[in-house]
């Protein structure tokens, strides 16, 4: 819990110096590119302040908006069809379209790009700047509060035991070490057992070697029901019914191991969630 109510100071921080709101006018028309960049966005600026999110907001498998990014308009990141929505403000990924980007810029759209979160730290920073770029600061401290609230109650006691886990993503690509996904297990009371089995970077770890050498919890990044990934098959595979109770098995929604920031609050809740459903399964 100190360690959440740092981050929070520190990201609070932010909104106060370097986060602090630009001089001028708020924007007017906002337009997101990045599916992570949606939810923040939906979450801290005004409804009428957004012109269009990204096409993955109505995916439901890449969206963590739910229901609510079916009721934005898209965008499919083409620069004529955002310069039609005559945006103020555009925010990209650093793997947006480059090409895009450098259109918009050349027309004197302003364009914010922002990196992949590799931390909870990393997270609510681009929680900070976006709540500052769009001039509602107090909208991104509420939201970090709330994910630090999360994250605070998702925490084990005192010198609880941390459970391995291994978290399958999509594509059966396991989360790596200092991944925002590994630091989340961390903080949820697990320990990643990636690195038991080599992995230092997001990769695939054969089946084989998972059956060898369980680990307690064993996570698949579920998409929408009746469209199973590869991960739903590696943890459903009948070679891993050998394990049996040394290894419980549990679903972890796909979109959780995409994007931070609101999605943080959802991920910690269902982490705290299979953790407690393990441990009553081993009793």
């Amino acid at each position: 819990m100190a360690a959440a109510g740092l981050t929070r100071r520190g990201a609070l921080a932010g909104l106060a110096t370097g986060a602090a709101a630009p001089p001028g006018p708020a924007p007017r028309r906002i337009v997101s590119l990045n599916p992570c960049l949606d939810a923040i966005l939906a979450r801290v600026a005004d409804r009428a302040q957004i012109a269009a999110l990204s096409h993955y907001s109505h995916e439901a498998g890449a969206t963590s908006l739910g229901a609510l990014g079916l009721s934005f308009p898209i965008t499919y990141e083409s620069a004529e069809e955002i310069v039609a929505l005559r945006p103020d403000l555009v925010l990209a990924a650093g793997h947006s379209g480059p090409a895009t980007r450098a259109a918009l810029r050349q027309l004197d759209i302003r364009v914010e790009t922002f990196g992949v979160p590799n931390s909870v730290a990393q997270s609510l920073a681009q929680v900070s700047r976006i709540s500052a770029l769009v001039h509602r600061p107090e909208k991104g401290a509420a939201l970090i509060a709330a994910i630090d609230d999360a994250l605070a109650k998702a925490a084990p006691g005192p010198g609880a035991k941390p459970l391995s886990a291994l978290v399958f993503e999509a594509g059966g690509l396991v989360s790596a070490p200092h991944t925002l996904v590994d630091e989340l297990l961390t903080r949820c009371g697990f320990v990643n057992a990636a690195l038991r089995y080599g992995v230092t970077r997001t990769a695939d770890v054969p089946l084989e070697r998972v059956v060898a050498d369980p680990p307690e919890v064993l996570l698949a990044g579920q998409a929408e029901p009746g469209a199973p990934t590869w991960a739903d098959r590696i943890v459903t595979h009948p070679a891993l019914a050998r394990v049996g109770p040394r290894m419980f098995r549990a679903g972890f929604p796909q979109h959780l191991t995409y994007c931070g920031g609101p999605t943080l609050i959802e991920a910690a809740r269902t982490l705290a969630d299979i953790r407690r459903r393990a441990i009553e399964a081993r009793l």
